[in-house]
């Protein structure tokens, strides 16, 4: 019997060895179930070349060619990435809807002996699960907004918190951005694969227990917000960092280190501000950043730029507002300042009693 999810969690509770997508690259390349492999019983030009003989020539034609294919592929996957996969492997296979491409792969699997399973539905019935999540989770969780100035160390402080246990959302780890303009950190994921990890780690959080999230705009990078998430944070109390800006400064030198190393990079995005700077201003955080003088750039973009912005967004907050002295952003402050936050955490939303 193919296996039923009826919430993303009981994914991780069947305890497959191994995820098997086996979509054409382009359909896992947009997005996946957490942990799968990418093995294709039909690439891409495959996948489109049956097509088009189902829809031109006929059915049977078409599920002809794409049995001698996917037979090919299958046996290329026997030899190559399974062939040291032992006698009690036991995979989860997929496809789009859980039809011919996974059936036609367990199949296989299962006359060697392994205890091969499917999943009803398919990709499909899990990207449902998906958008019931990311609609009805943020709803029940209890929020903590932990807002700052840039340069607060907030993402940093994160990690600090959650080896404290406290349960933290850590939205700019999940877009793979840091987002402000300077925040890139290679290729972001695709809409549904951010998506997909933003409702994973909603599922794994305790709605009894607070969560601290980054205040953030409705977009990380080019990522969007799901909306109920989004909605949910512009309800939440804050707690605001207050942090001098040469601590900001000396801060954004170091947790920026990849940004400043590579010169053209910099200018580039500098470049990026002149529709909302005089050229002057641009010219001088130019020249600072051919000087290597990062943290005289990094404190005039936050006092020109960054620090008037965040004070237009706050103007709009209609929520409770909690501010917390940063006076040191060093490395050996971030354990103390990390306790204070949970302390603060703790007081704004106390642990509800088992139920």
């Amino acid at each position: 019997m193919p296996v039923t999810l009826t919430r993303l969690a009981d994914l991780a509770a069947h305890r497959f060895d191994d995820i098997i997508d086996v979509r054409a690259p382009a359909e896992y390349a947009e997005d996946h179930l957490p942990g799968a492999i990418s093995l294709p019983v039909l690439d891409d030009a495959e996948r489109a070349r049956v097509g088009t003989i189902y829809k031109q020539v006929n059915p049977f034609t078409a599920r002809k060619l794409g049995a001698a294919l996917v037979a090919q592929n299958a046996a290329r996957h026997l030899q190559g990435p399974l062939a040291d996969k032992p006698g009690g492997w036991r995979p989860l296979v997929y496809c789009w809807r859980g039809g011919q491409r996974s059936g036609s792969f367990a199949a296989i699997l299962a006359q060697i002996g392994w205890r091969v399973e499917t999943l009803a539905g398919g990709y499909k019935a899990w990207r449902k699960l998906v958008l019931e999540a990311l609609d009805t989770l943020p709803g029940s969780l209890r929020l903590v907004l932990l807002d700052g100035n840039t340069g607060s160390a907030k993402t940093e402080l994160l990690a600090h918190l959650a080896t404290r246990g406290v349960q933290v959302l850590d939205l700019e780890s999940l877009a793979n951005h840091r987002g402000s303009l300077f925040g890139a950190m290679g290729p972001q994921p695709g809409p549904k694969a951010f998506e997909t990890r933003i409702a994973v780690a909603l599922a794994a959080l305790d709605p009894s227990r607070p969560v601290v999230v980054e205040a953030e705009s409705a977009r990380v990078g080019d990522r969007m917000l799901p909306p109920a998430l989004w909605h949910a944070m512009t309800r939440a109390p804050r707690i605001e960092l207050t942090a001098p800006l040469p601590e900001r400064a000396a801060y954004l030198a170091r947790a920026y280190g990849d940004v400043a190393a590579d010169t053209g990079r910099l200018l580039a995005t500098l470049d990026r501000l002149r529709p909302y700077h005089p050229a002057d201003r641009i010219a001088e955080w130019q020249a600072l950043a051919e000087a290597c003088a990062f943290e005289p750039l990094a404190a005039a973009l936050m006092q020109h730029h960054y620090d008037p912005r965040y004070r237009k967004h706050r103007a709009r907050v209609a929520v409770p507002v909690t501010p917390l002295p940063a006076p040191s952003l060093a490395p050996d402050a971030l354990p103390a300042l990390a306790a204070a936050i949970a302390a603060e955490t703790a007081r704004l939303l106390p642990e509800e009693p088992c139920r």
